[in-house]
């Protein structure tokens, strides 16, 4: 577990993230990360939670209609 220190920066607050765990989630500089509140505190991911229920939709809709877009692209 690591603690982190919030800051007052302008007139807003924020943190730094070690560059260790930018290195091991892939983050550069400027990425957008995603806070997802739960009932015990949030979250911060650079998943968009909601491209990936627009992701799983879409692959059912895939699945369902397999055969029906495969005659549509030839």
């Amino acid at each position: 577990m690591r603690t982190i220190k919030i800051r007052k920066v302008g007139n807003s607050y924020g943190f730094t993230i070690p560059k260790e765990l930018m290195e091991k989630y892939h983050l550069n500089e400027g990425e957008e990360l995603h806070v997802i509140e739960e009932k015990d505190g949030f979250t911060l991911t650079p998943y968009d939670p909601e491209f990936k229920a627009w992701s799983d939709k879409f692959e059912k809709t895939n699945k369902k209609y397999k055969n029906t877009l495969k005659a549509l692209s030839e």
